[in-house]
Order: structure tokens, then sequence, then C-alpha cells
């Protein structure tokens, strides 16, 4: 029986020893974000900010909630600071399991998601945040007496939800790329499903955005461009499927005749 367990036990304090080292890398990045929570939030405001009327700013409806709202930012900030060891401990922990092929895709796909979801995230930040929030506060301050109060952690909240978002989206052709070079989908089935794919991403949109259209779109077309950019990277890149050996035209071979005698 204890030799039974040794092996469960072993890789439960494998475990634990890796999650330690993750969770004191966050704590460092988090104790080190918080000094800067504050110039994080402006960073981050900035397009609310000049979405908002003039003489209108973010506001915080109860004592408490500046407070909460840095310590938030602090500790997301912390785990894209301390992103890299994570991620470290966490292959360190799972590689010992995997078969060689496996191996080699991991890293390329950990390090090559990583700069994807920081594309979409800065896609979405850049180009579509301030478009969303002009949009948001004219239709909501175009009715006469109705002034924009946008709270702190209201915006904070939202902002973190949409940029996951585009972070997630901008992840698709990475996945299917390397879905089609383990042989799991080809560029002919995607192609197949193509229909199936832009319903999926106005699902997402309407799941991960505010409800209204713009914002949904915002989040479908560029899934649906980056689905195409899948199907490309499915057929270029894709593994190829071993073509089974010709048979014979005359099908199997002539059997001796039978002695007669």
């Amino acid at each position: 029986m204890a030799d039974d367990q040794l092996p469960l036990t072993t890789h439960l304090e494998e475990l634990r020893k890796r999650l330690i080292i993750a969770a004191s890398a966050w704590i460092v990045a988090f104790l080190g974000c918080y000094s800067f929570a504050e110039k994080l939030f402006q960073y981050i405001a900035e397009p609310v900010r000049v979405a908002l009327p003039e003489g209108s700013s973010l506001v915080f409806i109860n004592a408490t909630e500046p407070f909460f709202t840095y310590l938030k930012i602090a500790a997301i900030a912390g785990v894209l600071v301390a992103l890299p060891v994570i991620l470290w401990q966490f292959w360190a922990f799972i590689a010992p399991g995997l078969y060689g092929h496996e191996k080699r895709f991991a890293i390329p796909f950990v390090l090559v998601s990583c700069m994807f979801f920081a594309a979409g995230t800065y896609f979405g930040f850049v180009y579509v945040f301030p478009t969303i929030f002009t949009f948001l506060i004219g239709y909501g301050t175009s009715v006469a007496g109705i002034s924009a109060m946008l709270s702190m952690g209201s915006y904070l909240t939202l902002s973190t939800r949409l940029l996951f978002a585009f972070g997630l989206v901008f992840e698709l052709p990475v996945v299917i790329f390397f879905l089609a070079r383990m042989g799991v989908v080809d560029h002919i089935w995607l192609r197949k499903n193509r229909k199936f794919a832009i319903l999926c991403a106005f699902i997402v949109g309407a799941v991960l955005t505010p409800p209204d259209v713009f914002s949904q779109s915002a989040i479908a077309f560029p899934f649906i461009i980056l689905y195409e950019v899948g199907i490309l990277a499915a057929r270029f890149f894709g593994k190829k499927k071993v073509e089974p050996e010709e048979e014979d035209d005359e099908g199997e071979e002539e059997k001796p005749p039978e002695n007669t005698d």
C-alpha cells in the first residue's frame, strides 16, 4: 500500500512546491505593483476620460471603492508581471509526463499564446476602447437631463472583462494552428463548419461584452477574421495526411493454379 501511494504523494508534494513558488512570485509582483496602482489606473482610465463630456469625471460611490479598485488592479498587474514564473512552474510540473513530440509543441504554444493575448489586449485598448466608450456614453447622455457619472470600480470591472475578451479572441488562430499541427482538425473541416464559427462569434460577443450591437460586433468581427486566418494556417501548416499505398491494379496476386493431377 505504501509503495502504491508513494507516486501520488510525490506528485502532490511536487504540485505543492510549484504552487508555493508561483504564489510567492505573484505576491512579490502584487506588492510591487500596488505602489504604482494609482498610475496604472490613470493609464487604464484614459479612454473613458476622453469619452466623457466636459466637466464629467470618474467618481467613487462608497468610501472603500478607491482602495479596493487599486487593490484589484495591483492584483491583475501582479499576475501579468509574474506570468513567466507561473508558466514556468506549470511547465516544470507537467513536463515529466509529456511525450517528446508534446514537449516540442508545449513551449512554443505557451510563448506564442502570450504574445497573441497581449496583441489582443493592445488592439482592444488602443483601437476599440475609445470608440466603444464614446458610443456608450454618447448614447446614455443623448437624453436631456442625464449626465455621465461612472464609478471607478464599475469601469475597472468592465474594462478588465473587455480586455480579457479581446485577448481570448486573438488566441483563436494559435489554437487552430496547433490543433492542425497535431492532426485534430484540418482546413477542410474548418471550412465546412464556418457557419457555426460565425454563430459562435456573435454568441461570444454577446456574453463577454455590454449588451449593445457595437460592442458585440467589435468582438465578433475580429473573431471571424481570425478564424479565416486559422483556416489558412491549418491549410499551409497542418499535419499532412499519409495517403494509403495504392493497391495493385489487378488486386490480389494471382494464385497458382491448383494441381489437377
